[in-house]
This record gives structure tokens, C-alpha cells and sequence, in this order.
């Protein structure tokens, strides 16, 4: 969620635009990334609701926040909006996905193998203040912090309680 380059807050301050809009359309933000790629630069917002996000839900979104975030001016450079799905496989960063997902499916890439391996699949049983407990095919439990991650991904979103 981090965003690079000038204006540390520009995610900060996108969020607290786009958040409250959000909600008026019945959605949630999952993320709000600020990132460049070759020499262009993304403002990519992530948004979710039960049931799964359409394209309507973009577009919805997209032109909600459009005069907003233009009144607002954030944003120094150019950049494309992205407004769009987080996905099957969503990343899991803030507190409240971990806590959300609870009992799912994940996987999970170190950065730092454990003994010699850095990916693992399993269920996400237990999350504590950045600290989480993967349950492994074997029942053994990998306890885990965020920290030491390149990523936490839900593995498979079917079959998921909301």
C-alpha cells in the first residue's frame, strides 16, 4: 500500500477520497496503489462488496472519483486511473483481509527460504497484529510475519465463507 516516488501520502489521501464515494456504491476499497511502471505511472484503486465486483462496479466507481481526485489534485505527475477488481488470488496486506479470510486457502512466498523453501500453500488459521499461523497439508502449523513476506495470496476464493 506503500506509494513510491514524490508525495508519500498520495495513497493516504486517495484512500480518504475514495473511501466514503465507495460506500455511497455499496462498495469497499481493498487497496489504493500509486506505482510506475517503465515511465508511466498507475493509480490503481482496488474495490470489492459481497458477491463480487462487475464492471459496472468500475465504471461506477471510476466516474465517482474522477472530479474528485481532479478538484482534489493529489497527484504531481501524470498518471492513468485504474479502477478494478482485487481478484481470485487478491493479495492479502491490511489487518482486516487477514481477519476476513480466516479459515481460506492461501499462499504464501518468503523472502527468506525456511528450510530451503520459500512458497507454501495452506489454510490461513489465526492472524495477530501482523503475525499469522499457516496450517499445512500435514496439520502442522508455520507461524509466519507479514515482514517476512513477498506475498500472501488467497488460493482458492471458492468455497469461502463471507
Amino acid at each position: 500500500m506503500a506509494s513510491k516516488g514524490k508525495g508519500g501520502n498520495t495513497v493516504k489521501t486517495v484512500w480518504q477520497i475514495a473511501e466514503p464515494l465507495a460506500k455511497e456504491l455499496g462498495l469497499d476499497i481493498w487497496d489504493v496503489r500509486f506505482e510506475k511502471e517503465g515511465a508511466d505511472w498507475f493509480l490503481r484503486i482496488f474495490i470489492d462488496k459481497d458477491g463480487g465486483v462487475s464492471i459496472n462496479d468500475c465504471v461506477d466507481m471510476t466516474h465517482a472519483i474522477d472530479k474528485p481526485l481532479d478538484e482534489a489534485d493529489p497527484i504531481e505527475q501524470s498518471y492513468c486511473l485504474e479502477v478494478c477488481s482485487p481478484g481470485v488470488e487478491r493479495d492479502l496486506k491490511r489487518d482486516e483481509h487477514f481477519m476476513k479470510f480466516i479459515g481460506a486457502k492461501i499462499m504464501v512466498k518468503l523472502i527468506r527460504a525456511r528450510d530451503g523453501i520459500r512458497e507454501f500453500k495452506g489454510i490461513l488459521a489465526s492472524y495477530d497484529g501482523g503475525n499469522f499461523e499457516l496450517r499445512l497439508e500435514d496439520g502442522t502449523g508455520l507461524m509466519i510475519n507479514k515482514k517476512e513476506t513477498s506475498y500472501v495470496k488467497l488460493d482458492d476464493f471458492e468455497g469461502v465463507e463471507e
